[in-house]
């Protein structure tokens, strides 16, 4: 079995700087207080964030900065363009390589990130819902356009209401897919259950960043400010002049679609910075909603990188 390390946490929470802390070789940097620092340079990052996936998408989504990545490697980054679809079958494809290259030169994998359906899927495996129907997707998709998503998602509610309920209604990919199996198998596909015993190939240590309600939505407005110190107005700019629109699934990430709210897109960035903090916090929710119900999750202060340190340290038996 592979040894995974899997971090949880949400938006805002600190995975990063635990990542850093934790395992980045940059040298003369002394090792975190409290920590020993043995665990640096012997792990790589497998990025887990469904938005991170998606190329020129930088400072909304707080990929880490090219420093970073030059002492601590990152996988799953810039895989796709911002009008490609990528979704949880791609990410369990992409990380379990990326897990086998990495314990195979001798480090560790390290899956970070706060898209709990990614880990949830990667832990457990994907859910043997049935493959694609060309046929049935070309009719809804025809429908997507002429009706709309509103009219779909209503559809999609009293067929499948679990499903309708945590899909967001910009998610029209999401909304699209859940109807094709109703049509295709009659039966709802929040009714293709993911497994509930952990996949066999992987030995995995489960840690759950943990902070306060108030501590995490102060860090959420803070970290937004400094996204527009960055100039996510300008990135989102140049995404627009690259031809970037509303609809592609990239730019449906918090962050980006909050520019959209204005016409035209971009033109008011103080209302755009308050939706970027209250979907942000909305979405952290969420996040610790779905993954509250795990079994056998180390749950630690999200600052106590001791802690963690020692955690890890047990788990690999060093």
């Amino acid at each position: 079995m592979i040894p995974v390390v899997v971090v949880f946490g949400a938006t805002a929470s600190g995975k990063t700087a635990l990542a850093e802390a934790l395992f980045s070789s940059e040298p003369g940097k002394p090792p975190a207080p409290g920590t020993t620092g043995r665990l640096r340079g012997g792990a790589e990052i497998v990025s887990a964030d469904s938005m991170q996936v998606y190329r020129g998408l930088d400072i909304g989504t707080a990929k880490p900065d090219p420093r970073l990545l030059g002492h601590l490697p990152h996988h799953l980054l810039d895989l796709a363009d911002p009008r490609e679809q990528f979704g949880a079958g791609a990410f369990v494809r992409l990380a379990d390589a990326a897990c086998a290259d990495i314990r195979r030169r001798g480090k560790l994998p390290v899956v970070l990130g706060g898209t709990a359906f990614y880990l949830r899927n990667f832990m457990y495996g994907l859910p043997e819902t049935p493959e694609a129907d060309p046929e049935i997707r070309a009719v809804l998709q025809s429908r997507l356009l002429v009706e709309g998503a509103e009219a779909l998602m209503a559809e999609l509610g009293k067929a499948d209401p679990e499903s309708a309920a945590r899909i967001n209604l910009r998610d029209e990919y999401r909304i699209v897919r859940a109807l094709e199996v109703w049509h295709a198998t009659g039966r709802p596909l929040s009714s293709f259950k993911v497994p509930d015993t952990r996949r066999e190939a992987y030995s995995f240590l489960v840690i759950s960043l943990e902070r306060s309600r108030e501590e995490l939505n102060r860090r959420i407005a803070a970290r937004v400010d400094e996204m527009f110190a960055q100039g996510l107005e300008a990135e989102f700019a140049s995404l627009l002049r690259a031809g970037y629109g509303k609809d592609d699934p990239g730019m449906q990430a918090i962050g980006y679609r909050e520019f959209f709210l204005a016409d035209p897109p971009g033109s008011d960035p103080k209302g755009a910075r308050d939706a970027i903090v209250r979907d942000s916090r909305l979405y952290a929710k969420r996040q610790e909603t779905f993954f509250k119900p795990l079994p056998d999750v180390l749950r630690l202060p999200a600052g106590d990188f001791a802690a963690a340190e020692k955690a890890i340290l047990d788990f690999l038996g060093t």
